[in-house]
């Protein structure tokens, strides 16, 4: 059985602007999640970076947020060109947040780095399918 779609029916619900109370609630809660990862592996990326010299500080919080959207937007994102099943689609995912939380913890900012965890933790198990199609 292969851990990658491609492009199909679209998915069955309705479409994301008629999304209202929970579900809003944690579409939102998903996006900020996402967004959270990105800046956080742009401080993570800096904070290894930078000691080494301050050109590759740049060059790693820019190039790391780069890396992960494009990682995301071809295997995670709901309207991927190659999206993967469960579980390897969590497994990409619990990747790249555990890079993001690992980063914001070297940097000195744990209270940030729990509030990016428990976002994506609460609202990653939303949207996942339990059986097979």
């Amino acid at each position: 059985m292969s851990h990658v779609r491609g492009r199909g029916p679209a998915p069955e619900g309705p479409p994301a602007a008629a999304m209202t109370g929970p579900g809003l609630v944690v579409g939102a809660g998903r996006f900020a999640s996402e967004l959270g990862m990105l800046a956080a592996l742009g401080v993570g990326g800096w904070t290894v970076g930078s000691p080494v010299a301050v050109v590759v500080g740049v060059l790693m919080a820019a190039a790391l947020p780069v890396l992960a959207a494009a990682v995301w937007g071809r295997w995670v994102a709901p309207r991927a060109s190659r999206r993967l099943d469960d579980p390897a689609r969590l497994g990409v995912e619990v990747v790249l947040f555990g890079a993001a939380v690992g980063g914001l913890v070297l940097s000195g900012r744990p209270g940030w780095a729990l509030a990016l965890g428990l976002l994506w933790a609460v609202t990653a198990p939303f949207g996942r399918r339990t059986s097979p199609r």
